[in-house]
């Protein structure tokens, strides 16, 4: 025969690690001071505009809407 669980103590523990999972989630979310969020911010924003400005506009071989 299986064991015999006990469903309160199996409901409480698993409620337990996701609290855990969202606490962890929220640490490194709100952990960051503001300076360095701010840092990371701005690295992204650099990348996206020189990733915006290297993008060809001509559009490529068997595209669709040609004249």
């Amino acid at each position: 025969m299986g064991e015999v669980v006990n469903l309160n103590r199996y409901r409480k523990r698993k409620q337990r690690a996701e609290r855990e999972r969202r606490a962890n989630e929220k640490r490194a979310r709100f952990g960051i001071p503001k300076a360095e969020r701010a840092k990371t911010s701005a690295e992204r924003s650099l990348e996206t505009r020189r990733l915006d400005g290297a993008r060809r506009d001509d559009p490529g071989p068997g595209s669709e809407g040609r004249d």
